[in-house]
């Protein structure tokens, strides 16, 4: 079975990138990697692909930008890598199995030439048309989740073998393959969430379920903060509960009960994580990212920042 670690973020100072993270598209990915565009883009049951990573990393390799993808993407990564994530970043000494979808912008950085494994992309249509659950709930795909995992190597062995399961069937002629490579997907994230003992539970939908879903995506639909002038607009728990139309005592009790979290907080986290990106990714000064972020005053900002991170805004970007 596969087993959990423990892992520690750190900041990378030396990674700066002096723009806003932009979306890029499954059209974006296939034009620039592969010069083709497949003709089954654009279908209504969603889009899946599985390639070897070795082509696309490593020497010579142009990596992608950091930013968002309009897609999700799962990769084995064999080889050392750098993974930033938001406002995090992560060394992969050997291997690792890496999670990512649209919510938040990332990079998957080579530090070495010689590098392999496989990564799968596919839409949020490929997944919840044939699911009752939908994959943007699992907690590896969530905001807050844990997207990056090491890799023992019985469990690379036991990953790799997975993805070369779906390089084959993707080949095939089998009328019912991409129901087959659907569940693949589902075992490499169930693999992961069975390596952290700490992650909540997947649940089906019950009332509480769909308020905490529709508050998340309520509150996601803000960010990224792509200018000072697009403004986060919902900051306060009442002003959610109320596009919501529930009692924010409601709210406060469903949120509570499906993330053991306050909405004020839910909303504090989310802020802080963009707050984080735009200070570290961008050349916006203090008051800028303040404004951007939805504070009235930049003195606001730096007060709420220090209180969530003992920094003031520019020590962190220091």
């Amino acid at each position: 079975m596969l087993t959990g670690f423990s892992q520690a973020w750190s900041r990378d100072k030396d990674f700066v990138i002096l723009f806003m993270p932009t979306i890029e598209t499954l059209e974006h990915f296939y034009q620039a990697k592969l010069s083709w565009i497949p003709e089954n883009l654009q279908k209504e049951i969603g889009h899946f692909n599985v390639f070897p990573r070795g082509i696309f990393a490593g020497a010579g390799a142009k990596p992608l930008p950091y930013g968002r993808r309009n897609y999700y993407k799962i990769a084995l990564l064999i080889g050392k890598n750098r993974f930033h994530y938001a406002d995090r970043s992560l060394d992969v000494q050997d291997y690792g199995l890496m999670f990512a979808g649209p919510h938040i912008p990332y990079q998957c950085e080579s530090l070495e030439d010689k590098q392999s494994g496989y990564f799968c992309i596919f839409t949020e249509a490929f997944i919840n048309q044939h699911s009752s659950g939908r994959v943007q709930d699992f907690p590896v795909f969530k905001p807050n989740g844990n997207p990056l995992f090491q890799l023992t190597e019985t469990q690379m062995q036991a990953v790799k073998g997975i993805f070369e399961r779906m390089i084959a069937e993707i080949g095939s002629e089998y009328a019912y393959k991409y129901d087959a490579l659907r569940n693949y997907v589902f075992e490499l994230i169930h693999s992961a969430q069975k390596m952290n003992a700490d992650l909540p539970v997947y649940a089906h939908p019950n009332a509480s379920t769909r308020i905490s879903t529709l508050f998340v995506e309520l509150l996601e639909r803000q960010f990224p903060v792509e200018s000072p002038q697009q403004q986060v607009r919902l900051r306060k728990a009442s002003e959610f509960a109320d596009q919501l139309s529930v009692h924010v005592n409601h709210l406060n009790r469903a949120l509570k009960e499906v993330t053991g979290k306050t909405t004020t907080v839910l909303i504090a986290e989310r802020v802080l994580q963009e707050a984080k990106v735009l200070l570290r990714h961008t050349d916006w000064n203090i008051s800028e990212v303040a404004y951007g972020l939805g504070f009235e005053e930049p003195s606001h900002f730096n007060n709420f920042f220090k209180k969530h991170t003992q920094l003031k805004p520019s020590e962190f970007r220091a």
